[in-house]
């Protein structure tokens, strides 16, 4: 066997400054999309598609979402009031063949920002996928917030395309909806880290 780059010819491999394309065998997670059971209280449904710059589906990326609970408190050791039993505040979804993910979730509460304002109920989204050489940070925002969104600190800062890209359109059977697109007409914003 000939080595190249680390590489074998009988093993396919990525470049080593990408994050795709193994994600789901490189970053499983056992609950997956599900971070609340099907009959969880206020349990919502969320879809979407990550789409490349030609909006072409990328059928080999991952979706991740981290949140509050309703009451706005984390499932992590660094929220000492801990978040409501059943929730776990975190879910891990890959694309499909095409670049369609979905989560069950809570709509989370408001959060406090460090400036001294409220934040906005949103959910904290990474994007993986091929070519990248590290995740994409956005947010998702509920569009039934519209008072809350208008005086959120994040929001706020962006112009109003840009905000309308954040939030989530209602669907058919109360099912939201989410597209990221990674670059090109009608981006998503995404955030430094």
């Amino acid at each position: 066997m000939t080595e190249k780059l680390g590489c074998t010819e009988n093993i396919g491999c990525t470049p080593s400054q990408t994050v795709g394309p193994f994600l789901s065998i490189a970053l499983p997670w056992d609950d997956g999309p599900e971070l609340v059971s099907a009959d969880f209280a206020g349990a919502i449904r969320i879809e979407g598609r990550v789409l490349d710059g030609a909006g072409e589906p990328v059928p080999d990326g991952l979706v991740e979402i981290w949140q509050a609970d309703p009451d706005g408190r984390f499932d992590h050791p660094d929220d000492p009031r801990g978040a409501r039993p059943g929730f776990r505040g975190f879910g891990r979804c890959p694309t499909d063949d095409r670049g369609e993910f979905w989560f069950r979730t809570v709509k989370p509460g408001p959060l406090p920002a460090g400036d001294g304002t409220i934040e906005a109920p949103h959910l904290d989204v990474s994007v993986f996928a091929r070519g990248l050489l590290d995740r994409l940070v956005t947010r998702l925002y509920f569009p039934d917030e519209t008072a809350q969104n208008s005086t959120d600190p994040v929001l706020r800062e962006l112009p109003s395309a840009d905000q309308a890209r954040l939030t989530a359109q209602p669907a058919d059977d109360g099912v939201l909806r989410f597209d990221i697109c990674l670059q090109g007409t009608g981006e998503t914003p995404f955030f430094e880290l």
